[in-house]
């Protein structure tokens, strides 16, 4: 459960004046502005003549501010973070068949040195990233969608080919560029100054169109590392085609998913076949592993979905068999459950509630890391509670934003519920806060102890890996395993198939169990 997440969110605005006669002091300052601004772009031309560096895929010389030990320093301190964040999924077989992989195509990528590490998720959500340094994740929503070794393979190869190509060193760069810009403008210009904070807002958007130059390049290489080491990478542009129909079944979806985080670029299945062919000449290797059966038997039992002994939602109450407690959801709000916290919001995005265990088990000290960690929280009111025979906290207090003077109203409650302190943090702006104060309390009211059998002992979904008896279609051998009309098309996607694909005897196909 939970660790705190503290987001501010400011509002800016500007008005343009009309230009008045500038006096002397004016024109001396100036000139002032002039001479920093020609030291300025001095000292940043120096900087970028001196900070191009080789790319290790295509050998050509490139802008690079960020140092390959500067990537490698990012990714060791980010990655406890994600972790953290999705938590870990723990199946030993798994593991040796990731690190195995790989360590192999680490060998023949262009960085080859690299401390490589992969890691499986614990997350339902179809996704797979890569961090600068070396480190690769896949979640096992994702990994519970490939069918064979060659589909794992092609996306392993595209996420190491993001680390080897430096996409985000690229990026970073780019963006520092762009500040460099941005700032010699600013130090060139006394009345543009002012607006410096608010052009700056708008700088990624500028570079969002090399994220499909950054997907393509990545697809030859995942392309060219899978082919290296013997995988059929043509498997990898049928994977796509399921990633498609996965978007195209959700109406787009609002959870993050392989393709929101990896822009599609255009023709990606008929270009990925392509050059699947042109590598499997190149290599004038007669047969490419694809390793169908073998990946199915491995995955045979993973969880599969939501894992219900991290928390689910039913009939709009959130339970949590592990932890044993319960609360209820606002109705019509949406809702996500992370390891580390679980954050409900209307959609009109005015107030949040979010839920999260305290690192601390004694209240005083729970108060106290609040008060700390909040500082910037006036806290107004504060007083002991009871909630369902619990000892609680309740402190009421807000936030002034200093950019735009909105004030932000806070309700924090912290209960002590066995050996664990709890804590509920609700915020709307202030003109607002009294239509959410009541559902806020609904909630936190409504946390209470979870007795109830059948929902204390609800198990996961777990994938099964089922041998047809005898040859039939996908729709039938899906209805005789058990799976309701409501999700065949749900399975038929997880199999990589049409419902009407005709399935001979012996035939390997992912069911539930």
């Amino acid at each position: 459960m939970p660790k705190t997440a503290n987001r501010e969110h400011g509002f800016g605005s500007f008005r343009l004046e009309l230009p008045k006669l500038k006096n002397q002091k004016q024109h001396t300052m100036e000139k002032r502005w002039q001479i920093n601004s020609l030291i300025f772009i001095l000292c940043a031309v120096s900087l970028l003549l001196n900070s191009c560096a080789v790319n290790p895929v295509t050998g050509k010389r490139e802008l690079m501010l960020m140092s390959k030990q500067q990537e490698i320093a990012l990714g060791v301190q980010s990655d406890p973070q994600i972790v953290a964040s999705y938590g870990q999924y723990k199946d030993e077989q798994m593991q040796q068949f990731i690190d195995a992989k790989g360590n192999l195509m680490a060998r023949v990528s262009h960085q080859p040195n690299l401390d490589y590490e992969f890691k499986v998720l614990d997350s339902p959500v179809v996704n797979a990233f890569a961090l600068p340094g070396g480190f690769v994740y896949f979640t096992r929503g994702i990994m519970a969608h490939f069918n064979n070794e060659a589909q794992f393979a092609g996306v392993l190869g595209h996420e190491i080919g993001h680390i080897t190509a430096r996409h985000s060193a690229n990026q970073y760069s780019k963006q520092m560029l762009a500040q460099v810009g941005l700032i010699a403008g600013v130090i060139a210009s006394p009345e543009f100054a002012q607006y410096a904070n608010i052009a700056n807002q708008g700088l990624g958007l500028l570079f969002l169109k090399f994220g499909r130059d950054d997907e393509s390049q990545s697809d030859q290489l995942g392309v060219e590392y899978s082919t290296k080491i013997v995988y059929d990478a043509s498997e990898m542009a049928g994977f796509f085609q399921t990633l498609k129909r996965l978007t195209n079944q959700s109406g787009g979806g609002s959870l993050p998913t392989f393709l929101s985080t990896h822009p599609d670029p255009a023709n990606r299945y008929e270009h990925v076949n392509e050059l699947a062919q042109k590598w499997k000449k190149r290599t004038n290797r007669r047969d490419y592993e694809v390793g169908r059966e073998s990946y199915l038997r491995m995955i045979d039992g993973m969880v599969y979905g939501e894992d219900p002994r991290q928390g689910y939602v039913e009939n709009n109450i959130f339970y949590h068999p592990e932890l044993k407690f319960q609360f209820p959801i606002p109705r019509n709000w949406q809702f996500v459950n992370a390891p580390t916290m679980v954050q409900m919001a209307p959609e009109s995005g005015n107030a949040v509630l979010a839920f999260m265990l305290s690192p601390e088990n004694e209240m005083n000290a729970a108060v106290q890391t609040f008060r700390e960690q909040y500082s910037s929280i006036e806290i107004t009111q504060q007083r002991d509670d009871r909630i369902n025979g619990m000892n609680a906290r309740m402190l009421r207090g807000r936030q002034v934003d200093q950019q735009s003077q909105q004030v932000i109203e806070v309700l924090v409650y912290l209960i002590e519920y066995g050996d664990n302190i709890y804590k509920w943090i609700g915020m709307a702006q202030q003109q607002a806060y009294n239509t959410y104060d009541g559902v806020f309390m609904r909630s936190i009211e409504g946390f209470d102890r979870l007795t109830d059998a059948a929902k204390l002992n609800r198990e996961p979904e777990r994938l099964d890996i089922y041998e047809l008896p005898q040859s039939t279609s996908l729709r039938n051998a899906l209805q005789r395993a058990g799976i309701p009309g409501s999700r065949l098309e749900e399975f038929a996607i997880l199999n990589g198939m049409q419902l009407t694909d005709q399935l001979s005897r012996g035939t390997l196909i992912k069911v539930i169990e």
